[in-house]
This record gives structure tokens, sequence and C-alpha cells, in this order.
């Protein structure tokens, strides 16, 4: 399972470092293209369901000029394996220093959990969720 581990790790990471440069092939390569994907985040409007909305926000926030990424950081990852070995879980925190227009737009401390599906021989995340600890 450690290099399915590594397989998994990348997908992560890379649906957050694709925003430096606002790679979005490699963004969408990590994502499942169907209405089944389920984004949450702490923002009061933050649910995003389905690919073809998630792509219109990506479009909408992420690509706009005013949408900058610095950096980020993922700590404490703990990824788990169904016993068929096609699905996989995640939990971490997260430091995604970001800025709009100008201002940080950050979010630190994050928890981020997530699941992923391996789907004609690759991973795909099909759900992940962001929220801040009390």
């Amino acid at each position: 399972m450690a290099g399915e581990r590594d397989s998994v790790f990348k997908v992560i990471e890379d649906s957050i470092a694709w925003a430096k440069n606002k790679d979005t092939e490699l963004l969408y390569s990590c994502f499942a293209h169907d209405e089944n994907l389920f984004w949450f985040t702490p923002e009061a409007d933050g649910t995003t369901r389905g690919f073809e909305n998630f792509t219109k926000q990506v479009n909408s926030f992420f690509l706009d000029k005013r949408f900058r990424a610095v950096s980020h950081e993922i700590r404490d990852m703990k990824i788990d394996f169904s016993k068929s070995g096609e699905i996989a879980w995640w939990s971490c925190m997260l430091d995604d220093m970001n800025e709009w227009d100008g201002r940080s737009a950050s979010w630190m401390n994050v928890r981020w959990t997530g699941v992923l599906e391996k789907r004609e021989g690759r991973w795909v995340i099909v759900q992940m969720h962001f929220s801040y600890g009390k």
C-alpha cells in the first residue's frame, strides 16, 4: 500500500498546489468529473455539488486575477484504505496562505478531510470537507 499511499497523497497535494500557477489541468485531474463530487468549506455558501458547479466556482473565484495563492502546508496527514483498496480517505491540518485583492484570505489550522475513489486506475477526489476547530 505504500505506493498507493504516495499516489493518494500526490492527488491531495496537487488539489491545493495547482493554485500557485493556476494549473487547471492539474486541478481537474484530481477530481471526479460527475455529479457525485462534493466539496464543503467553512463559508456560509461553501457547499459545492457536482463537477460542473465545481468548475464554475474555480472560474469565478480561483481564476479571478484578484486571487493569488501564496503557499500551503499540510500537517498530520493520515490516509486509510478500504479492504478492497478502491476507496481511500484522509484527514490532516492545512494552512492555505492566499490573498484576495492584495489582502490575506488565508485558511490557517483548517481541518481537511476527504474521500478518494480509484477509477480506471487513477485516484480522484469524490468528497472533501474543510472546517475550523473551536
